[in-house]
């Protein structure tokens, strides 16, 4: 039986409510979502990588970049990014979608790997795995992995229908536990208040002092992250009052 074909699909759009534009923000003489795609082409179980924006006018400046720097890339609706996501996985031919977000510079390569061999590898057929979900994190914000098989984000496609489930993508399979088979890897201890990902200036800063510490954008894992903050632990102080979003918000 042949390997089934393993996408992750990038989803990135300027229009962020919080901070409009921050997946192109520099970070270190780089584009934010450049950090994103290098780090998740690391990952040595992925047969691709696709950054999937929309067709809005609006996120022009995206696919610009993809194209200058051969990153494929997919337009989709601007506003039901779980149809993007559909779209996109049929468009590069995925039997296996990864969900990563643009807003996350620090994404482990060895964690998507981790996270996708978790499905593949399970004592029984998994629909869904992941290294977080909303009641239950020990991963640092901003690392956070999700994969689905092709039939679950079939189902989940005809079948989700609030708004969230539309804009977050997953969440219909974590809301249907008796429905889907789901499986979620945790890191050795909790690390769930930690907050790595770009949502506002303050986040933006923090992951430009982190990034200002390392040797380059590709040669670190999230554990020499923690060995730096536990050297500089007031570098944490920058978005330490930034509230999260929730599974559930939109917009």
């Amino acid at each position: 039986m042949s390997n089934p074909r393993i996408i992750a699909i990038v989803q990135a759009r300027m229009r962020s409510s919080r901070l409009p534009g921050k997946v192109l923000a520099q970070i270190r003489g780089e584009a934010m979502l450049t950090w994103v795609v290098d780090r998740t082409r690391l990952a040595k179980t992925l047969d691709g990588v696709v950054v999937a924006t929309t067709t809005d006018e609006s996120d022009e400046p995206i696919v610009h970049l993809c194209r200058s720097q051969s990153f494929d890339s997919y337009r989709g609706d601007p506003e039901d990014v779980l149809d993007r996501y559909h779209s996109a996985a049929a468009a590069y031919d995925a039997e296996i979608i990864v969900r990563i977000t643009a807003d996350c510079p620090l994404i482990d390569p060895e964690l998507i790997d981790e996270t996708v061999r978790a499905l593949l590898h399970a004592d029984k057929p998994v629909d869904f795995s992941t290294n977080r979900l909303p009641w239950k994190r020990t991963y640092p914000i901003g690392l956070d992995v999700e994969v689905c098989t092709l039939n679950a984000l079939q189902v989940t496609w005809q079948e989700a229908n609030e708004p969230h489930q539309r804009e977050h993508v997953m969440p219909y399979l974590y809301e249907n536990p008796d429905r889907f088979n789901i499986v979620q890897i945790d890191a050795d201890q909790d690390y769930g208040n930690l907050r790595w990902t770009v949502d506002t200036h303050e986040d933006l800063q923090f992951l430009r002092e982190i990034a200002a510490r390392l040797p380059d954008r590709i040669s670190f894992g999230w554990r020499d992250i923690l060995s730096l903050l536990k050297d500089h632990p007031e570098l944490n102080e920058i978005n330490m009052r930034v509230k999260h979003k929730t599974h559930r918000d939109v917009g």
